[in-house]
């Protein structure tokens, strides 16, 4: 089956990628925000969720599916890139080595994390609107877009934490990163619905499409669109 082509596809596949790789870099930061403390990616990672959701709405989860894994394999490519950096003898009169390594000299265990909680939180929210989305007839996209995001969140920060966190936090402080993580995350969700209501409605008049997945394969492994 060929591909229809859509005009604005490409414009929310780089936008996914973008947020996703900057959201990876400013964790480095730890943000203290009141009731809230975690690092500074999270900022703006739940708008990779809110690309995830408008992708499967607009485009279906076979689409979804392969800007998943681009996401994927450019966030593992940009920490090979970071990790091989820092491997490499610094100039003689380049004064920040241990800067660049506190900063982007990522422990193999946090990008395991990362890339780990990406993968099986993306595909988790993909996988769970697609479905609500045939239970529902298409109705009540606010039903899809916040309830995959409390899945793909709950997956996305159950795994990371528990991956890059467990034996080095105390269990109590384990579950307020997590809690915080998980709060602020779908509250952002919840507070960009009618964004997300406004994009998904230009979107689909715009490309002619407001995609069903009926007959589709929900294998995350399958690439092909037929």
């Amino acid at each position: 089956m060929t591909s229809p082509q859509f005009r604005h596809l490409d414009t929310i596949t780089g936008l996914f990628v973008a947020v996703l790789l900057i959201s990876n870099v400013a964790s480095t930061k730890i943000v203290d925000l009141g009731w809230f403390t975690f690092d500074g990616g999270t900022l703006l990672f739940p708008l990779s969720y809110i690309f995830g959701d408008i992708l499967t709405e607009v485009y279906g989860y076979q689409r979804s599916r392969k800007v998943i894994w681009l996401g994927f394999l450019s966030a593992a490519v940009m920490s090979l890139t970071f990790a091989v950096g820092g491997a490499l003898p610094p100039a003689r009169d380049w004064a920040h080595q241990q800067a660049y390594e506190q900063i982007l000299g990522l422990t193999p265990r946090i990008v395991l994390a990362s890339l780990v909680a990406y993968w099986a939180g993306e595909f988790s929210n993909s996988f769970v609107l697609a479905k609500l989305k045939l239970l529902t007839n298409g109705r009540w996209l606010w039903t899809r877009t916040i309830g995959s995001t409390l899945v793909g969140e709950g997956v996305d920060t159950a795994l990371f934490v528990t991956i890059a966190f467990t034996g080095t936090l105390e269990p109590g402080m384990l579950l307020a990163v997590a809690v915080s993580n998980y709060v602020f995350k779908c509250g952002v969700e919840v507070l960009f619905t009618p964004m997300t209501y406004a994009v998904v409605g230009k979107l689909k008049k715009a490309e002619g499409i407001d995609w069903f997945d009926r007959e589709t394969n929900f294998n995350p492994f399958r690439f092909s669109l037929s």
